[in-house]
């Protein structure tokens, strides 16, 4: 959020004319070049670079996460780990070869996709999260600094491995 409200602060405060011809990040570095000259493209490709490689670890780290939790806090076997990072690098090797408008066409998809599947467990998880909601506001109601108990909302402690 910082990094994107920075961004755009500089380039709409650089003086350069946002169109068709100059967008994304030739824009970006086009902004950055009227004030650090021919140093800003440089600057700018190399932050490029090294937060593309930061998300994609990062990214990378919650799927292995999610894959342990949904396989039994197990984690899959090295074969299908080898398959699954050899197609993530495929990914990354075609979307750095199409197109921008592609690129983010297949992206509002997938988040598509994501909320498809969060929505209806946002529903379904809404009725913990209000009965923990009104166990805080009734603790703040006596005077006290609220601490969350599971089994103050009915849930079961022995089932959870954080929460007691």
């Amino acid at each position: 959020m910082l990094l994107c409200t920075a961004t755009a602060l500089m380039c709409l405060s650089s003086g350069v004319t946002f169109g068709a011809d100059v967008s994304g990040a030739p824009y970006v570095q086009k902004a950055i070049s009227t004030v650090f000259y021919d140093f800003g493209p440089i600057f700018i490709t190399i932050a490029m670079v090294l937060f593309t490689f930061t998300t994609l670890i990062g990214n990378l780290y919650y799927v292995d996460n999610a894959l342990a939790y949904l396989n039994k806090k197990k984690r899959p076997s090295k074969l299908f780990m080898n398959i699954f990072y050899a197609f993530c690098v495929l990914v990354v090797f075609v979307g750095a070869l199409i197109s921008a408008d592609l690129a983010w066409i297949l992206a509002d998809i997938t988040m598509g996709g994501m909320t498809l599947i969060n929505i209806p467990c946002c529903v379904i998880l809404s009725g913990v999260a209000i009965k923990a909601l009104r166990d805080y506001e009734k603790q703040k109601k006596k005077g006290l600094n609220p601490v969350f108990r599971a089994r103050d909302i009915g849930l079961d402690d022995s089932k959870l491995s954080f929460w007691k």
